[in-house]
């Protein structure tokens, strides 16, 4: 029985599916609905691969009754009411569109999909009744209690207008990591360091200081042979007239993921690398703030760290309550957004505004817009990847 607001149902375990059995679903995914499963009513039903002895391999681990290699047979054999995607960006897609139109609701890993385009198709499957099922996008780092607690902070304005603002993904890749002939390439990744690995910490960014305004941006290819880039930096101005520098690396031997934020009465700042605790935010008050004032902001609480359970705990109530989750719909659409602004605005050297790409656009249907040096050039597509 599906949970929709007009269908509500406590008791009835969540069917979930988990398709793609690689390193995602095993390091992320799995373990994510293992520890809820605990806790609530939640059963994993069935996992789907490509490749039937990874995915025979992985239910046989995890002790899932039911391994497929097709997605269509499982979603029809199957009826989950989650399903959750770890599979490379390209069949992201076709894979939610098929799952939503089944009446499973989509828990799809980052990147996305390749383009504006393929999200708005997803969007457009989505239930028509305003009680899903809704297809969110995995981005952890938005969820925890620090996260929480400085998105309230910013939001009630306690530490006053925020004015400057910086957010960092400094990585290091070497050339083994993109010995894999999918890595690199738009094809398959969907971009590179901006889209593949920056956009948690930019979509972090846009979660505390809310709409962006403008953003200029520069890209390059300084060290590895790819079809993406290896470095991006932007500049983006916010609708709360805030200013921020972006910075996204796969080149960064000392490695780092940062937002500071600097706001009238106070600097909040997090440094971490792939995810992030209470102890992982700092907040410097201004002079003239009280001891006190500082030592309330400072308060985060019981300490629930960033991670793919904690935003899976409150999607899963969503589900059951029937309405939108998180990082969904427009709430999701909004990085992607960024990114595709921010790769036009580097590979045409102009100003990009929000909500400047649409349908006609290049870079609505592609995130490197056909750009001469950045499209990929016309060759045989690479292997396809099993998850």
């Amino acid at each position: 029985m599906f949970v929709t607001a007009s269908n509500p149902s406590h008791r009835e375990p969540v069917r979930v599916a988990i398709v793609g059995t690689g390193a995602i679903a095993r390091g992320s995914h799995l373990p994510a609905l293992t520890a809820l499963a605990a806790g609530e009513p939640l059963e994993i039903v069935a996992a789907v691969d490509v490749d039937e002895a990874s995915v025979a391999a992985f239910c046989t681990d995890a002790g899932i009754a039911h391994p497929y290699t097709d997605l269509g047979l499982m979603l029809a054999e199957q009826r989950p009411d989650l399903v959750t995607l770890a599979t490379p960006p390209r069949f992201h897609r076709d894979q939610t569109v098929a799952a939503l139109r089944a009446g499973a609701w989509v828990w799809c890993e980052k990147p996305p999909c390749p383009s504006l385009e393929d999200f708005d198709a997803i969007e457009a499957a989505e239930g028509p009744d305003g009680d899903g099922p809704y297809a969110a996008i995995v981005f952890q780092h938005r969820f925890g209690s620090g996260a929480r607690h400085v998105r309230e902070l910013l939001a009630g304005r306690a530490m006053g207008r925020p004015l400057v603002a910086h957010c960092q993904t400094t990585w290091f890749r070497d050339a083994a990591y993109y010995s894999a002939p999918w890595r690199g390439t738009w094809s398959s990744e969907g971009g590179g360091p901006t889209m593949g690995h920056g956009i948690h910490q930019m979509d972090l960014l846009l979660d505390l200081l809310g709409p962006w305004a403008e953003i200029r941006a520069m890209a390059g290819r300084l060290v590895h042979d790819v079809e993406t880039e290896d470095v991006s930096t932007a500049l983006i101005r916010f609708e709360n007239g805030a200013m921020a520098t972006v910075v996204n690396s796969v080149l960064s031997p000392d490695e780092v993921s940062r937002i500071r934020i600097d706001c009238e009465r106070a600097t909040v700042e997090l440094t971490h690398l792939y995810g992030h605790r209470n102890a992982d935010w700092r907040i410097t008050p201004a002079p003239g703030v009280t001891s006190e004032e500082a030592d309330a902001w400072r308060d985060f609480g019981p300490d629930v760290p960033s991670s793919h359970e904690a935003q899976l705990k409150g999607l899963l109530a969503d589900l059951r309550a029937g309405r939108r989750p998180r990082s969904s719909g427009a709430d999701g659409r909004k990085s992607l957004e960024l990114v595709a602004a921010l790769y036009r605005a580097a590979f045409t050297g102009s100003t990009v505004r929000a909500g400047g790409i649409g349908p006609g656009d290049p870079y609505y249907g592609a995130l490197h817009g056909g750009a001469p040096g950045w499209a990929p050039e016309s060759r045989e597509q690479p292997a396809e990847v099993p998850a």
